[in-house]
């Protein structure tokens, strides 16, 4: 089996998502360390123009966004599963709401008092590709605070039965997606005391922090591109006839952020769970680049 290969750095949640679920899976894995704004140079080969973090790369097959990539661990390594009973696949309802709407609360939580201090570069990538500004964090901040502190509510009160994991038994994706929320106020702040009334979501994030990140070994960029040039991508063709396209047809894919760079290639794959194209790129040969469904767009070139 070709090696995993982690594309992230050290303070993305996302990443920490994925760094948690490799852990999870108690996978060995590669770990390339990126810059947290464009430009990507070492990326962008990969991806096409896709610069988000964290990329996931299984060989020649490139996977951007992490419900995507989630989904090609979970079917590289089905035990344990990320999808554990009783929740299952509901938990995916779960993760959508904490990998969703309660992200921007989060983020704008942890990251408030230091908003102002970050450099105007970090401001000017961000607001092109989010629409974020630090005039919003500030305008906005306490009531985003506020919805933050009224999802950490709710989630206490699910833990409040005494279960150690949001499903019951076994941790899956769910805790992972709503744990990054609490490990990122940690990171700013490790006393982080927005957590303070919710005492169940601290023990439970506890819990989860103790999933570690697995073994992993760095990586150069260049040695990334190399693995993905010597390897052939492992996607099945599939699209569907409801979808309105066709193999082998040009199309772009791109997120739907205000800012996102589009992904231009030949269609492989398109469900309704995910799409593929295959792209060539002189430093990594053929790629397949893998979305998830959800989040993109997908347009005739």
């Amino acid at each position: 089996m070709a090696d995993t290969i982690l594309h992230h750095y050290p303070m993305s949640p996302f990443s920490e998502l994925l760094r948690i679920a490799l852990g999870h899976k108690g996978v060995a894995w590669k770990s390339v360390i990126i810059p947290n704004m464009a430009p990507k140079p070492d990326l962008i080969p990969l991806t096409g123009g896709y610069r988000k973090t964290p990329v996931l790369q299984i060989g020649a097959d490139i996977y951007c966004d992490t419900a995507i990539a989630i989904e090609a661990i979970e079917a590289a390594h089905p035990v344990p599963s990320f999808f554990p009973a009783p929740m299952g696949r509901t938990g995916a309802f779960a993760t959508m709401w904490a990998s969703g709407p309660l992200f921007s609360p989060s983020v704008a939580t942890a990251m408030a008092k230091i908003a102002g201090n970050l450099p105007p570069e970090f401001w000017a990538d961000r607001k092109a590709l989010f629409g974020f500004d630090p005039d919003r964090f500030t305008v906005l901040g306490p009531h985003l605070k506020s919805q933050f502190e009224a999802t950490l509510a709710r989630a206490d009160d699910a833990l409040d039965d005494g279960r150690a994991i949001l499903g019951g038994a076994d941790a899956g994706y769910a805790d992972f997606a709503l744990y990054i929320n609490v490990w990122f106020q940690r990171l700013f702040n490790p006393q982080a005391p927005v957590l303070d009334p919710f005492p169940n979501v601290k023990l439970w994030a506890d819990r989860v922090a103790t999933i570690g990140h697995g073994t992993s070994t760095e990586l150069s960029a260049q040695d990334a591109l190399a693995i993905a040039k010597d390897a052939t991508p492992a996607v099945v063709e599939l699209v569907e006839a409801h979808t309105g396209f066709t193999a082998g047809q040009s199309v772009t894919v791109r997120t739907e952020d205000p800012g996102a760079n589009p992904v231009a290639g030949k269609l492989v794959r398109l469900t309704s769970r995910d799409i593929a194209v295959l792209r060539d790129d002189p430093q990594v040969g053929t790629v397949a680049v893998h979305f998830p469904r959800l989040g993109q767009i997908v347009t005739p070139a």
